[in-house]
C-alpha cells in the first residue's frame, strides 16, 4: 500500500472552503485547519510532520501556512480544527511559526489574481523528534524533511481571491 493523505474537508485539485481561508488581509474566512488523515506510511516511521505551503505567493519564496512537527507515529489523523488557535495537539507535537508569525494554522489569503495552490503534506520521519525548537525557520523544516523523510503524501487545493460583495462589505 502506498502512503496516502486524505481529508473530509478538502479535496485534491478542488477549491478550499471558507473554513480554510484566513480571516484578515481582505479575506473573511474562518481560519480552521482541515481534517487530515493518512495511511500506508513507510516502515520505520517514528513521527510525522504536517505542513501547508503556498508556492504561488508573491514573495520569491512562497508562503508557509502551517508547520506541525513531532507528531507521534501512533497518530494517523488530525481532526478539523486541531491546528487552529485553541485546538488540542497530539502529545509531543508542536507548531512552528507560520509566515503569519503565529504558531497555528493560517488559512489561504492570496492577493487578487490567479488561483494559488495550497499543498498539504504529511512527511513520515525516521526519528521521534525533528531536533529543532519552535523558533526554527520554515526553511529549516523544509530542508530537514526533504533530506530525511522516509516518504511523503500530499493533497493540493486551490483558492482565488474573492472580492467582497456590497452586502458583505457592511
Amino acid at each position: 500500500m502506498s502512503f496516502q493523505l486524505y481529508s473530509t474537508d478538502i479535496k485534491d485539485g478542488e477549491e478550499l472552503a471558507l473554513a480554510q481561508v484566513y480571516n484578515g488581509l481582505g479575506h473573511s474566512g474562518e481560519n480552521i485547519s482541515p481534517h487530515l488523515a493518512w495511511t500506508g506510511e513507510p516502515a520505520g516511521t517514528k513521527s510525522f510532520v504536517v505542513t501547508c505551503f503556498d508556492p504561488d505567493a508573491p514573495t520569491g519564496s512562497g508562503w508557509w501556512h502551517w508547520l506541525l512537527i513531532d507528531i507521534p507515529s501512533s497518530v494517523n489523523e488530525l481532526a478539523t480544527g486541531t491546528g487552529s488557535k485553541g485546538g488540542v495537539l497530539p502529545s509531543d507535537a508542536y507548531h512552528l511559526r507560520s509566515d503569519y508569525s503565529t504558531y497555528d494554522f493560517g488559512g489561504a489569503a492570496p492577493p487578487p489574481g490567479p488561483a494559488h495552490r495550497y499543498i498539504f503534506t504529511v512527511y513520515a520521519m525516521p526519528s521521534e523528534h525533528l531536533g529543532i525548537d519552535a523558533e526554527a525557520s520554515a526553511a529549516l523544516v523544509g530542508y530537514l524533511t526533504t533530506q530525511t523523510a522516509l516518504g511523503k503524501a500530499t493533497l493540493t487545493a486551490t483558492y482565488t481571491f474573492k472580492e467582497p460583495t456590497a452586502s458583505s462589505a457592511t
